[in-house]
C-alpha cells in the first residue's frame, strides 16, 4: 500500500515478487486496495506491475464507489487510465453505485479531453448513460461545466441525444446558457435539431 501510494516502482517489484505479499488487501480505511491507490495518486509505474497480476481485482470499488479506473479519471491521470484500459477485464463503463456516475461523466466534468476520447472510442463505453444523481448525461455534465472540447466530442456522436432534459428538467443547453458559457452554446444553437427553451 505505502510503496503504491508513493510510487516507489522498486519497493513494489520486490514486494510483488514474494509468495507472501497479498498484492489485492483491502485496507480498512476506505476499503481501498494498492491498486486503486496508485491509481489515485497517478502511480503510472505501479500501476502497470499490478496489473500484471491475475489476482488483482481491476474492477474492485472501494467505500467510496470508486473503481481503479474512476481515481484514475477523477485525477486526470492519462497514462493510468490508458494502463487500466490496456488490461481486458477492466470495465470502463461501470458506475459508481451511489450517483451511478460512469468515468465518462466524471471526465466529461473535469473537462479532461483526452481521457475522454480514450474511453469514447471503446465500443463498451454509453455516451449517453443517464446516471441517478439528477438523471444527468455526461453532454449536460460537460455543458454545465464549459467544457467545450468535451462537448465538441459528444456532439459529434451520433448516439449522444442534444435535447435530453435530466431530472431538473434542464438541456445541456439550459445548462450552458445558466453557466454563461457561450462557447458550448454557440455549438449547441448551430445543431439543427436543438431544442430551444421558449
Amino acid at each position: 500500500m505505502w510503496a503504491a501510494e508513493r510510487g516507489c516502482g522498486g519497493v513494489v517489484k520486490l514486494l510483488l515478487e514474494r509468495k507472501d505479499v497479498n498484492s489485492d488487501h483491502i485496507d480498512a480505511g476506505g476499503g481501498r486496495t494498492p491498486l486503486s491507490i496508485a491509481a489515485q495518486n497517478g502511480r503510472e509505474e505501479a500501476v502497470k506491475m499490478l496489473l500484471e497480476r491475475e489476482d488483482v481485482n481491476p474492477n474492485y470499488a472501494d467505500e467510496y464507489d470508486q473503481t481503479p479506473l474512476a481515481w484514475a479519471v477523477s485525477g486526470g491521470h492519462e497514462g493510468v487510465v490508458k494502463a487500466l484500459l490496456a488490461r481486458g477485464d477492466v470495465n470502463p463503463d461501470q458506475p459508481d453505485t451511489r450517483y451511478d456516475r460512469t468515468p465518462l461523466a466524471l471526465a466529461a466534468e473535469r473537462g479532461c479531453g483526452v481521457i475522454v476520447k480514450l474511453l469514447l472510442e471503446r465500443k463498451d463505453v454509453n455516451p449517453d448513460h443517464i446516471d441517478a444523481g439528477g438523471g444527468r448525461t455526461p453532454l449536460s455534465i460537460a455543458a454545465q461545466n464549459g467544457r467545450e472540447e468535451v462537448v465538441k466530442m459528444l456532439l459529434e456522436r451520433e448516439d449522444v441525444n442534444p435535447n435530453y432534459a435530466d431530472g431538473y428538467a434542464r438541456t445541456p443547453l439550459e445548462w450552458a446558457a445558466l453557466g454563461g458559457h457561450d462557447g458550448v452554446v454557440k455549438m449547441l444553437l448551430e445543431l439543427r435539431d436543438i431544442h430551444t427553451p421558449h
